[in-house]
């Protein structure tokens, strides 16, 4: 596809400027996440730019996502500590409706609390000039990943008085940190419309500068093997990291289950929530899940991933800090 063509389809209706789509966000019905109608990108575009040299990048074997009490530098160091021994780095999302300090200070911050944490950069709050100025800023910090995102849209009535801005793309946004030296991550979501095309997509933002791809939620561990052998054979070596659910009560559940692009199995779901002790129970079924998802070919690693409980964030990283240990106990008997 022609750079021309694709600026026609950027211009002709997709919500989020982007150029190298679909994003991760096409709903189970092929319509977009943000306005009514069908996607704009009907089939994987091809990346354009300069092709980037991989970058050889050890990926860590268990990734936790972190999440602490907006704006609280004491919670922060707390949840950080909670988390720290369970696992190799914590991923920092960005809320939509939930901001927090800048990433540079946040990485800083979690970095001091001794936790090395992959910063998300999302393109839907910030232009190209503060994307890269984040870029240098996290790189002088000691950060060594930054995950780049295309970023979900908000809502018509979240925070409805703030533009959003979408200047590049996720693939965009990784050629830009790779031109700049920075390890960059990158999302793909397996069982988002048009399925048979996310291989591939994955591998245009190999071919963009990505150096590790950690995948969203999916049903059950065969569908990240179909994926991942789809994608090897399209020509993809990144290291890849799969997601693993933690759910323990009906909160936890509702917010993998109401996200779009993201799959959990109902039946996994209903045996925790069924359970005498749910959050045993979650955690044995994460722990089964990184199991079988660190025997597919490919995964190298596993995403530690969600809210965990609806008792608060220090409450789910405890959580998920023991979900960490045990797939780290796991491992170290084999």
């Amino acid at each position: 596809m022609t750079a021309e063509l694709t600026q026609e389809r950027e211009a002709a209706g997709c919500p989020k400027h982007m150029r190298f789509g679909p994003c991760g966000g096409v709903r189970p019905d092929g319509q977009c996440e943000m306005r009514p109608g069908p996607c704009a990108f009907p089939e994987t575009v091809l990346w354009e730019g300069a092709l980037a040299v991989t970058p050889r990048v050890a990926a860590p074997l268990i990734l936790t996502d972190f999440s602490c009490l907006p704006f609280d530098a004491v919670d922060l160091a707390a949840t950080a500590g909670a988390l720290a021994d369970s696992c190799d780095a914590v991923l920092v999302g960005e809320h939509q409706n939930r901001p927090d300090f800048p990433p540079t200070l946040m990485a800083s911050l979690l970095l001091d609390a001794g936790v090395q944490p992959w910063i998300t950069l999302s393109c839907r709050d910030r232009n190209r000039v503060v994307l890269e100025q984040e870029l240098r800023g996290l790189t002088l910090t000691g950060v060594q990943t930054v995950l780049c995102v295309t970023g979900d849209g908000r809502a018509y009535d979240v925070r409805p008085d703030v533009t959003q801005t979408f200047d590049l793309d996720g693939p965009r946004l990784v050629a830009l940190a790779a031109d700049l030296g920075v390890t960059a991550a990158v999302p793909e979501t397996p069982s988002a419309p048009p399925v048979s095309g996310r291989p591939l997509r994955l591998v245009q933002k190999q071919l963009a500068g990505a150096g590790v791809a950690v995948l969203n939620h999916v049903s059950a561990p065969s569908v990240v093997a179909d994926f991942m052998a789809a994608a090897r054979a399209a020509g993809l070596v990144i290291p890849v990291l799969a997601a693993v659910a933690v759910i323990t009560d009906e909160l936890s559940a509702a917010v993998l289950q109401g996200l779009p692009g993201l799959a959990v199995d109902p039946a996994v779901v209903d045996g925790i929530l069924g359970a005498p002790d749910p959050v045993e129970a979650g955690i044995e079924a994460a722990v089964a899940e990184a199991r079988a998802l660190l025997a597919v070919e490919g995964v190298d690693g596993v995403n530690v991933s969600g809210l965990a409980s609806a008792a608060g964030t220090r409450a789910g990283a405890e959580i998920k800090a023991e979900v960490g240990r045990r797939i780290r106990q796991e491992r170290q008997t084999l």
